[in-house]
């Protein structure tokens, strides 16, 4: 029987979410962290090439 990591609810086996809570299961559950290490992967090369990009755009002058 699969423990909710929430709750700590018991659950009948091949359940997909949590009878009590309703939050995903552990076996559902494991694909989550891939696809949140690769939105975290795009968003850091997403601000790489923003900076990249400002930093080229941006007017260069004296200040002052």
């Amino acid at each position: 029987m699969p423990k909710c990591l929430y709750c700590q609810q018991d659950n009948a086996p091949g359940e997909a979410d949590c009878q009590n809570c309703g939050m995903p299961l552990p076996e559902r559950a494991d694909g989550a962290s891939e696809r949140r290490q690769r939105r975290f992967l795009w968003f850091c090369i997403g601000l790489a090439v923003f900076c990249a990009v400002m930093i080229l755009w941006l007017p260069r002058g004296s200040f002052g």
